[in-house]
């Protein structure tokens, strides 16, 4: 097969198995001072005749795919025969080809807008791409996208409502804090009012909205206020899903810059986990679920809906906190090192000792394990 799509370079974990669709090219504002994912590219819209090409060459892929499915005996399922098939046949040997039948694996029903903001062209331009998407594949059960509180604010209810009606299900905004004063640092380009008023007009026309949170970007200096102010924003939002992403500083962004000059303090995980507490304490919101499912969060296991599993989520920090220092420092870096992902983990008694044994090594050496985390921490953005 000889088939072509673009597939931009991102998308949120909670998209792994959706179908990725490039609407956009990079990000239109491309200030954010912690990210560095875009930097030196330059935004570009595709035309919809553009992205109906791509969706057509997804058809195409799909619809061999499935024949091939019906060749094998699988009765046009894409099972692990099919794709074992795909993976070891020079026939299908190219990415495009494996990651339509990787979608139609996972059900093929999901679908990802990308760029950083995707609904930042025309809601016309754009409901004719969703239009002709659900036209393609009437399977597809839900369609997401990323975008900017600067957008979604300027955009209408109608509007909104218009791409519902084709199919857009939820928006994932990345909110990152509700402080004037954080937003401000990080060149964020919104406030904290524009966060309002975008949730709402997501909210008020019907479609899923997911907000992601980054503790620890308001630093030393503005821990407290990074945590109430952004609960407040939240409060007034009510949305579908918060999501954390804790910061880690990426070398060679503008918030590194500012570490460099003093500027910035970063926050250690622990203190991370103190602001988090702070953010979750203030948290007012109803029917809204919170999700840590990010590798950067020390504690994957603060999730549950609100209000009824807030003091669970809380007694998940306080546990942490309870644990010896020895303990919690193995289990940082367990967490670091993909061998923990909750804290009962350190019940694993080998894992434990293997990496108590690492620590003890560390320390009769002198060695820096902090900077050795940071650095280990630096591969998972």
């Amino acid at each position: 097969m000889d088939y072509y799509f673009e597939q931009g370079p991102i998308r949120p974990p909670s998209e792994a198995t959706s179908l990725l669709l490039r609407v956009t090219r990079n990000c239109p504002w491309n200030k954010c001072a912690f990210c560095h994912t875009y930097q030196g590219t330059k935004f570009e819209l595709r035309n919809v005749d553009e992205v109906k090409k791509d969706i057509q060459a997804m058809k195409e892929i799909a619809d061999e795919v499935v024949g091939l499915s019906w060749k094998l005996g699988e009765g046009g399922q894409v099972n692990r025969n099919v794709l074992r098939h795909i993976y070891n046949s020079n026939d299908y040997h190219n990415d495009y080809t494996y990651s339509v039948a990787a979608w139609l694996y996972f059900g093929g029903e999901s679908v990802f807008l990308q760029d950083a903001n995707s609904l930042i062209i025309k809601t016309e331009q754009l409901t004719a791409i969703l239009d002709f998407l659900k036209e393609q594949f009437p399977g597809i059960k839900r369609i997401t996208s990323y975008c900017r509180s600067h957008t979604a604010a300027r955009k209408t209810v109608d509007e909104f409502k218009q791409l519902r009606d084709s199919g857009l299900s939820r928006i994932h905004i990345g909110m990152e804090s509700g402080s004037d004063d954080v937003l401000s640092l990080i060149h964020k380009g919104v406030t904290a009012a524009d966060h309002i008023k975008a949730g709402l007009n997501i909210r008020e026309a019907g479609i899923e909205l997911s907000e992601y949170v980054m503790p620890g970007l308001g630093g030393k200096q503005f821990t407290r206020e990074h945590a109430l102010e952004t609960a407040k924003v939240i409060n007034a939002i009510n949305p579908d899903f918060v999501r954390l992403r804790t910061l880690h500083v990426v070398p060679g962004t503008g918030l590194d810059e500012l570490v460099k000059q003093g500027a910035f303090q970063p926050l250690g995980d622990e203190d991370i986990l103190r602001e988090i507490h702070l953010f979750i304490e203030h948290l007012e919101v109803r029917g809204t679920y919170l999700a840590s499912d990010h590798i950067l969060n020390l504690l994957e296991e603060l999730e549950g809906k609100f209000p009824e599993d807030k003091n669970k989520i809380l007694s998940r920090i306080k546990k942490y906190f309870e644990l010896p220092d020895i303990d919690r420092q193995i289990f940082r870096l367990g967490r670091r090192t993909g061998a923990y992902r909750k804290l009962d983990d350190l019940e694993d008694r080998e894992t434990y000792f293997r990496l108590k044994s690492v620590i003890d090594q560390y320390s009769a050496r002198g060695g820096n394990l902090e900077e050795d985390i940071i650095k280990t921490m630096n591969q998972y953005i």
